[in-house]
C-alpha cells in the first residue's frame, strides 16, 4: 500500500530474475492502452518500468535471480486519470539523492535508464523503505484529448 492507503489495483510479486522482464512490459503495455494511454505513450510507460526493473536486478540485486521485487498498480481515475506504478525491493539502501544516470556529455552504451524513465513519466521518486530496499513510484496522466473541429462535422446545405 503507499500513503494514500487505497490498495494497489495490480499486485505482482516476482523474483529478480530477467526472464520476467518480457511479460511485465507486455502486461504494462496492455493496462496503459487499457486505460486511454496512445500507443507510444504506453511504449514509454512500459520502458519506465523495464529500465527500473532492470536497474534493481543489476544494481540493487547484483544479478542474483531469487530476490524479491513487489510492483503495485493503481488505475488512476476521477480528477487526473492516468497510472502509478510503485516497485519496492530488498536490496541494499542507498540514498535517493545518488540514483542518477551518467553524464549525458560521455557518450558510451548504458547508464541513460534514470534519464529515460525521469524523461517519460510525469513524476518519478526514489525512496528509502522502512525496514530494508527501496522504493520507484512511476505516476503517468493521461493528456485530454484534444477535439478536432473539422471531424464529423457537416457543413449546412
Amino acid at each position: 500500500m503507499t500513503s494514500d492507503n487505497v490498495p494497489a489495483d495490480i499486485r505482482i510479486d516476482l523474483k529478480s530474475d530477467t526472464k520476467h522482464l518480457a511479460s511485465i512490459r507486455g502486461l504494462i503495455l496492455s493496462l496503459t492502452q487499457t486505460c486511454g494511454f496512445d500507443v507510444v505513450e504506453s511504449g514509454h510507460i512500459a520502458l519506465a518500468v523495464d529500465e527500473s526493473l532492470a536497474n534493481i536486478i543489476r544494481h540493487g540485486y547484483q544479478h542474483r535471480n531469487d530476490q524479491p521485487i513487489n510492483i503495485s498498480i493503481w488505475l488512476l481515475k476521477d480528477d487526473q486519470p492516468g497510472i502509478k506504478i510503485v516497485i519496492e525491493d530488498e536490496a541494499m539502501q542507498i540514498d535517493p539523492d545518488d540514483i542518477c544516470g551518467r553524464d549525458l556529455d560521455d557518450i558510451k552504451p548504458g547508464g541513460l535508464g534514470v534519464h529515460i524513465i525521469k524523461d517519460v513519466m510525469d513524476e518519478c521518486t526514489f525512496a528509502k523503505r522502512e525496514c530494508k530496499g527501496m522504493r520507484v513510484t512511476l505516476l503517468k496522466h493521461l493528456k485530454p484529448k484534444t477535439l478536432d473541429c473539422t471531424e464529423n462535422t457537416k457543413t449546412p446545405r
